[in-house]
């Protein structure tokens, strides 16, 4: 690999040059990296609904032409000045989010939202020269998330980079550097259920799975999971879930039919939807107590939570995370491990594997709502 550390790299990327319109498979030229920035070789990627979202562009600014894609594993090429804790042939995950390991958040035990490298979805270009590691034709292409895994060699800064264990299968722990560890940290970090207890879970997509999956292995008795599609009941049962509701099939409020199928609530409930009606219930349909509701889903940004102050005044507990409290450098290849001693299980989130040629038709299946997570394995 060391040859070409230090030169440009000339190859594959999928780019989205316009709003929803079908990514194009360019050859792009990637810049080595500079002072504190990795450049990676991606092995494997998958799609999550943040991509679609930002490639649609129907709700918030996006920048374009742009590189995708920040759902990754892959291999440490080369690095920049200034880093010492990766080398090339490391194996790591990509995170949106970053610990830089000095500011205030980061040498907090209890935030993950470090002041430097917390996500920042406006951004298009790295942080030390404001300029974009990727181009073709002498043409900028920009960076999505600080990732921009839809290439086969991308540039990242050092603090949004885990380094994990190099037996880990990448074509699996690829999906924890996103959604699956964003679920799975919401309910072991945030909620904490205990062993026995019961949690509702709101959304039955992959994020909320992994939720699910993390009340599975917190030992909890029941886990109701909450869906307006009823076609996800079947699948969910394999996460864990015990119980179903899907509110259209009541006339009064889910949180009231939650709370009477639980004696007075659920004693934990993780919210994964973004949208406010579904948070609102998630609060109110805990305990009394000793109740905690936590919030993962990112609301629209016309949103306003309304709830009577009384819910909190007896002993219900709100909170919010981010990417499931989890700090990317210091905490994620611990996730690693608890997929490789067997804790966690993967291969059920990983519904579809797709060569990166075929990059769009992963789009197509989350449009359509088919399946949970797409592999998309690089040609190289």
């Amino acid at each position: 690999m060391s040859t070409i550390a230090g030169q440009v790299i000339r190859c594959k990327a999928a780019v989205a040059w316009e709003a929803g319109k079908p990514l194009v498979i360019e050859e792009v030229e990637v810049a080595p990296p500079q002072k504190m920035e990795v450049r990676l070789k991606i092995l494997y990627t998958s799609l999550c609904h943040t991509d679609v979202y930002f490639w649609e562009a129907k709700a918030q600014n996006s920048v374009f032409p742009r590189i995708l894609g920040h759902e990754a594993a892959g291999i440490v090429e080369s690095v920049g000045e200034g880093v010492t804790e990766l080398a090339p042939g490391d194996h790591v995950l990509p995170v949106f989010t970053g610990e830089c390991k000095n500011c205030a958040h980061c040498k907090s035990e209890e935030s993950n939202m470090c002041s430097l490298l917390r996500i920042n979805t406006d951004r298009g270009v790295m942080i030390h020269d404001d300029q974009s590691r990727f181009s073709i034709n002498g043409q900028p292409i920009y960076h999505f998330v600080g990732t921009s895994t839809f290439s086969e060699y991308t540039v990242v800064h050092v603090g949004c980079v885990a380094k994990i264990n190099p037996l880990a299968p990448l074509d699996k722990v690829c999906v924890l550097s996103c959604g699956i560890s964003t679920g799975l940290g919401a309910t072991l970090n945030v909620a904490k259920p205990t062993k026995g207890s019961s949690v509702a879970v709101f959304g039955l997509g992959a994020v909320g799975l992994a939720a699910a999956e993390g009340a599975r292995i917190a030992g909890a008795s029941r886990i109701i999971g909450v869906d307006l599609n009823a076609s996800r009941f079947e699948l969910a049962k394999k996460f864990g879930v015990t119980e179903f509701v899907n509110p259209k099939d009541y006339n009064k409020p889910v949180q009231e039919v939650i709370a009477e199928m639980t004696d007075g609530g659920v004693d934990r409930s993780v919210e994964c939807t973004g949208h406010i009606d579904a948070m609102i219930s998630a609060f109110e349909c805990v305990h009394d107590g000793w109740g905690v509701a936590v919030l993962v889903g990112v609301p629209h940004k016309e949103a306003v939570f309304k709830t009577h102050p009384m819910n909190l005044l007896n002993e219900r507990t709100l909170k919010g995370t981010f990417f499931g409290n989890y700090k990317p450098r210091s905490d994620l290849p611990s996730v690693v491990e608890k997929y490789m001693n067997k804790e966690l299980e993967l291969e059920k989130f990983i519904t579809h594997q797709l060569p990166f040629s075929e990059i769009n038709k992963a789009f197509d299946l989350m449009l359509k709502g088919e399946g949970l997570r797409c592999i998309i394995y690089m040609d190289h």
